[in-house]
């Protein structure tokens, strides 16, 4: 029997009408699986799009869209032909009955399927409507805290988190009108399609940033860039990293100063990720100065580095590096280049590797004379660097509008 249940805190115009509260057995049922065949597919070549626990989990927020290019096809003679799994159709959904943390239980609805058989595949629950939902509304509510709180305490597991069907069964299912329903979930749909063109925006600027990068410093062997800035034509310089800069190595433990440590750093990206002033102080660090450049010497590959235009501590694993015979801000680009970093990992010790400043202070960079050069490269890509912080800010703005409104359009 259908329970009315309260309304969520937002709402659109026009809806007035109490949601519906039905079992989850009422509302799905469990798809069983098949035992296939490349004769029982009828997908070309006998392939078949298979959708497994890992899709889920990185597409947890969103709609599965069938158009995705990274779906894993099921082609292999040894798995083929007895591979048991469901063949899915548009509207079901997709549960993840395993993982690492409390992202066991997400799922995914299937919208827009490609002409290839979709396949369940592993440590997924597949199931299927026993009604009409509106398209959307099933992929934001099943992976919204409101339902999956319902889970939490039925989730079972230490290292690894597991949900049950018998789990998912015990389960209360919300929802309004179907007109409702379909507006909430292309309000969503409308937010999760702004997410997607940020991080693209953002994922071409970096791959941009790390072409200019290359390109704008001398390959190996080379004593121009492949790009350059126009009025310069004078040859480039080797030049010993230790004549470049020095090593700082003066300890402080001013509380007065903030405090940088790896952790406060965005890998990749020279940005703080808090209010350094936020933090308690009175660590024993290297003491910089504005200007200085914080180079993470532990895991290298990580790409800790920070070119901080206020004085601190470094505390941990840091290179304060203080330019001597170059521009600061050349130096901190230098220091994010392929040529540093192929040297940067080569580095002693498997579980803790650092950089070696003795094969690195004794190696030759290529440096333009002209330190006019040198603050022209550094600014450009300064700028770059401010374009992908805008595009990581709109998207962290835009994330945390979505999940504002899924803890608000939902009870």
């Amino acid at each position: 029997m259908t329970e009315q249940a309260k309304v969520p805190a937002i709402r659109f115009a026009g809806f007035t009408d109490p949601w519906e509260q039905r079992k989850f057995g009422d509302c799905f049922e469990f798809l069983k699986s098949n035992t296939l065949s490349r004769a029982g597919l009828n997908g070309e070549n006998g392939t078949a799009r298979n959708v497994h626990y890992g899709d889920i989990l990185i597409k947890f927020g969103d709609c599965l869209d069938g158009e995705r290019s990274d779906l894993p096809f099921i082609t292999d003679d040894t798995v083929l032909p007895k591979f048991a799994g469901s063949i899915l159709r548009e509207g079901d959904v997709i549960f993840a009955d395993t993982a690492e943390d409390e992202a066991a239980g997400k799922c995914v609805e299937l919208r827009k399927l490609p002409k290839e058989p979709t396949i369940s595949g592993l440590h997924t629950i597949p199931a299927r409507p026993r009604f009409f939902f509106g398209t959307g509304y099933l992929g934001h509510y099943l992976n919204s805290d409101a339902y999956h709180r319902q889970l939490l305490p039925l989730m079972q597991g230490i290292k690894v988190i597991s949900v049950s069907k018998a789990a998912l069964q015990d389960t209360q299912v919300r929802f309004p009108g179907l007109s409702e329903q379909a507006a909430i979930g292309a309000a969503l749909s409308e937010i999760d399609n702004l997410i997607t063109l940020h991080q693209r925006k953002y994922d071409k600027l970096v791959i941009f940033k790390k072409s200019m990068l290359e390109k704008m410093f001398p390959k190996d062997g080379e004593s121009v860039p492949e790009i350059r800035f126009a009025g310069f034509t004078d040859p480039w310089e080797q030049r010993k990293f230790s004549n470049l800069t020095d090593r700082v190595s003066m300890q402080s433990s001013d509380p007065d100063l903030p405090q940088v440590e790896y952790e406060d750093i965005v890998s990749g990206e020279g940005t703080l990720n808090k209010d350094l002033r936020d933090k308690e102080g009175g660590k024993t660090g290297i003491k910089f100065y504005a200007g200085d450049v914080l180079y993470g010497k532990l895991r290298p590959y990580l790409m800790n580095w920070l070119y901080p235009q206020f004085n601190g501590v470094a505390v941990g694993d840091f290179w304060v590096l203080r330019a001597t015979e170059c521009d600061s801000s050349f130096l901190y680009r230098l220091v994010q280049t392929d040529s540093f970093q192929r040297l940067a990992n080569v580095s002693s010790g498997s579980k803790m590797p650092r950089a070696d400043w003795n094969l690195i202070s004794q190696s030759f960079f290529a440096v333009p004379a002209d330190y006019a050069e040198q603050r022209v490269i550094a600014k450009s890509l300064a700028e770059l660097d401010d374009l992908i912080t805008l595009h990581q800010r709109k998207l962290e703005l835009l994330q945390n509008i979505k999940k504002s409104l899924l803890d608000k359009m939902f009870v």
